[in-house]
């Protein structure tokens, strides 16, 4: 007497094969390149200290202080509004340059100026004057964002290198 399977048509097989595979399939998990995640990080900082700096401009009393020409003791002046511009340029040339530079510049390059504007944010908390609810909350980000970009680029995968074999 022969098997129930042997007396199956081979496309049924194939067919329930398929069916099997479509019910027990995962979602896809694609290994991103760290490239592109140490660019997605900065692009992402970027966007935090832009909304903290625009709704602290919110605040009446920090209006205020702009008018006057000095905010939380420090003059604004052409000097002190470049160094500000230098400062937020970093992050937009990182955005490129976390893609392009090669990878042990790169892994460096991110960790170095990760580093640079952790200390850059901790020395934000020197500036006298309430700290804010909302500013500390996005302060909280930035640090974890920094945090991830040397995060990152420390843990940059290795490549495997075979032996040539004649």
């Amino acid at each position: 007497m022969a098997s129930t399977k042997s007396n199956l048509n081979p496309l049924t097989t194939i067919l329930e094969q398929k069916r099997r595979k479509k019910m027990t399939a995962e979602l896809e998990d694609v290994k991103i390149n760290a490239k592109i995640k140490l660019s997605a990080l900065w692009v992402a900082l970027m966007f935090l200290y832009l909304y903290n700096d625009l709704f602290t401009f919110f605040r009446a009393d920090h209006i205020e202080e702009v008018l006057t020409g000095e905010v939380a003791g420090i003059q604004i002046t052409q000097v002190f509004l470049l160094g500000a511009a230098i400062l937020m340029a970093i992050p937009i040339f990182m955005v490129f340059l976390s893609l392009t530079l090669k990878a042990k510049v790169n892994r460096w390059t991110n960790i170095i100026v990760g580093i640079f504007h952790a200390v850059v944010l901790l020395a934000s908390l020197l500036v006298p004057g309430e700290l804010w609810a909302n500013y500390a909350f996005y302060m909280i980000l930035e640090a974890v964002f920094i945090a991830l970009i040397v995060w990152t680029a420390w843990k940059w995968p290795k490549q495997e290198r075979g032996e040539v074999t004649p």
